[in-house]
Parts: structure tokens; C-alpha cells; sequence
């Protein structure tokens, strides 16, 4: 049985990659900070899932969690980087510099420490590494400013990484999706649900059972292929044009 870790796995697409990856007869530890989802997804699924409470940001309880491993969840064929947030929607000028930190904390130190403590688990079993990235870090719009800035490092790193592994058999992916109906608008604005209402309102966004399902299919592709980057946006989503300031 092969097996699976994914952060921030207490909701949205971490919470279905879990189940997806569970259906499709893996075995995940799944990572987040509130123990309660958790606990659900340990009560829907059993001995399959081995949850393990931790904010990604803190090293020593991540590392003790890791440490702690059952000996059966010890070989790492998959990991899946979900953890992440968006904080405000001002522009710079107007920006919280805490939220930005969080944000940085969390989107790329938490990521790429993780990924650092997983990595020489994961060689030694020619395993895959899923980044969860965001067309946020190819597309600027207003408002976006650090947490573009942060994915656009997830898609870079990950392309780096890729590189420093060859030759090792392990396979590196980032998904860069588009506007996914999740918490993440809740979040960002800080719980404002006429705020999500309206961002995804008539639009027939894509779910987070859409991005686990994509997940899957990378994780189960033949060992021989890579998915370098993969975006995906819903059919209601298309780029927008440039701005242009008068007499300005």
C-alpha cells in the first residue's frame, strides 16, 4: 500500500485529496492545525488515515509529529503540499505587513521546510512531490501583490527542484489552479461570507474534489512521466485585459 502526507488536510483540497487518495486505496497521513477535522476524517476512514496535529510553520512540533510516525506510515511515497493562505485583498500600499509574513511563513518557508525534511524519505522510494500552486503566480491582479509573489516561488522551486533531483526517479508537480470554491475566500477576507457569496456566486467554479481528482491522476501516472505544471481554471474564468491609468 503505498502512502501519502498532505498538509492542510482539515479542509478544502486538502481535505479531498485525502479522501480521493483514501478511495483510490492509499494510505495518508494528513496534516492541519485543528484536530477536530482531523478527528473526522480518522472517524470516516480508519486505520488509513493517521492524522497528526501541527501548524506548518512550527518546526519542532512538525518534526516531533513526523518523528512520532507509526513504522507503517514511515515509507513516504507522496507528498502533497496543500498547506497555504491568502491574507486581505488591499493593495500594497494598504497592506497588512503581518499578513504578508503569514503569508511567506506559511506559503513558502512552511513548504519548503517540510519538503526538506521529507525529501530523503521520499528518494528512496522514487516517490512524487505535488506542489499546490495558484494562477496567482503567473497572473498579477490588484490585491494579489504577496500571495501571487508566494506561489510564483511554489512554481519556481518546484521546477528547481526537479532539477536537483534528477536522475533520482522522483517526480515533481505543481497544479496551478484557478478559482476553486473552497474556504479560501473566508479566510482571506476573515470570515466575510457575503464576500465568498459573491466571488462565487453563478460562476461554476471548479471544486476541491476537482483539484483532488488531478492530484490523483499525477500521483497515479506511470513512473516514467512528469507533469511539470499543470493549470486549470473553470470554463467561467478567463485572463483579463491590461490596466491603464489616465492623466494619472
Amino acid at each position: 500500500m503505498k502512502t501519502a502526507i498532505v498538509t492542510g488536510a482539515t479542509s478544502g483540497i486538502g481535505r479531498a485529496t485525502t479522501r480521493a487518495l483514501v478511495d483510490a486505496g492509499w494510505q495518508v497521513i494528513a496534516t492541519g492545525r485543528r484536530a477536530d477535522r482531523l478527528k473526522a476524517l480518522t472517524d470516516e476512514h480508519g486505520e488509513r488515515v493517521h492524522a497528526v496535529t501541527f501548524d506548518i510553520r512550527d518546526d519542532a512540533a512538525r518534526d516531533a509529529a513526523l518523528d512520532a510516525l507509526p513504522e507503517r506510515f514511515r515509507g513516504i511515497d507522496l507528498l502533497v503540499n496543500n498547506a497555504g493562505l491568502a491574507l486581505g485583498t488591499a493593495p500594497a500600499q494598504n497592506a497588512d505587513l503581518a499578513q504578508w509574513r503569514t503569508m511567506i511563513d506559511t506559503n513558502v518557508t512552511a513548504l519548503v521546510a517540510i519538503t526538506h525534511r521529507l525529501l530523503p524519505a521520499i528518494i528512496a522510494r522514487k516517490g512524487a512531490i505535488v506542489n499546490i500552486g495558484s494562477v496567482a503566480g503567473s497572473y498579477p491582479y490588484t490585491g494579489g501583490n504577496v500571495y501571487g509573489g508566494t506561489k510564483a516561488f511554489v512554481e519556481q522551486f518546484s521546477l528547481n527542484l526537479r532539477s536537483d533531483l534528477h536522475g533520482t526517479g522522483v517526480r515533481v508537480s505543481t497544479i496551478q489552479p484557478g478559482m476553486v470554491e473552497t474556504e479560501f475566500t473566508l479566510v482571506r477576507t476573515g470570515g466575510d461570507q457575503k464576500a465568498s457569496d459573491t466571488l462565487y456566486g453563478g460562476s461554476a467554479p471548479m471544486t476541491a474534489d476537482d483539484i483532488a481528482a488531478t492530484v490523483l491522476w499525477i500521483a497515479t501516472l506511470p513512473p516514467h512521466l512528469n507533469i511539470n505544471r499543470l493549470e486549470l481554471m473553470p470554463v467561467s474564468q478567463s485572463l483579463a485585459g491590461f490596466q491603464v491609468a489616465r492623466n494619472s
